[in-house]
C-alpha cells in the first residue's frame, strides 16, 4: 500500500485530505505540526508528504528543508498544501525545496491527480 503523510494543523483540512486519499486506496499518516511530521517521516518513510506551509511553531518550508537535507528522507517527494496562492508563491515554495504545490481550498479531482502524479496506485 502506498503511504502518504499529511502534515496539517487544521482539523477540517486534515479530514478532507485524509478522506479523499483513504477512499482512493492510500494509507494516510497524520501529523499536526512540523516537529511531529519530521519525526513520523523519519520513522515511517512514506511514499509522499503533503506539507502545510503555515504550521504552528516551525513552518512547513523549514520542515521541508530539514527533510530534504536528511539522507534518509531526501528522496521523499513533498507537495506543499497551502493557502498561499498569490503570484510568485508557487515559485518561492518550489525554490524552498517542495517538489510540487497544491493550493487550498483543495479541489478533489485536481488534488487526487496531483497526488497520483507522484504516487500512482497502480503497480502496487
Amino acid at each position: 500500500m502506498k503511504r502518504i503523510l499529511i502534515v496539517e494543523d487544521n482539523p477540517q483540512n486534515m479530514k478532507l485530505a485524509a478522506t479523499v486519499l483513504e477512499k482512493s486506496g492510500y494509507v494516510v499518516l497524520k501529523a499536526v505540526d512540523a516537529d511531529s511530521g519530521i519525526l513520523l517521516a523519519r520513522q515511517e518513510l512514506p511514499d509522499l508528504i503533503l506539507m502545510d506551509i503555515q504550521l504552528p511553531g516551525m513552518d512547513g518550508l523549514t520542515a521541508t528543508g530539514l527533510l530534504k537535507g536528511d539522507s534518509a528522507t531526501s528522496q521523499i517527494p513533498i507537495i506543499a498544501l497551502t493557502a498561499f496562492a498569490m503570484v510568485g508563491d508557487r515559485d518561492r515554495i518550489i525554490a524552498a525545496g517542495c517538489d510540487d504545490y497544491i493550493s487550498k481550498p483543495i479541489r478533489y479531482k485536481e488534488f487526487l491527480e496531483s497526488v497520483q502524479k507522484w504516487v500512482p496506485l497502480d503497480g502496487d
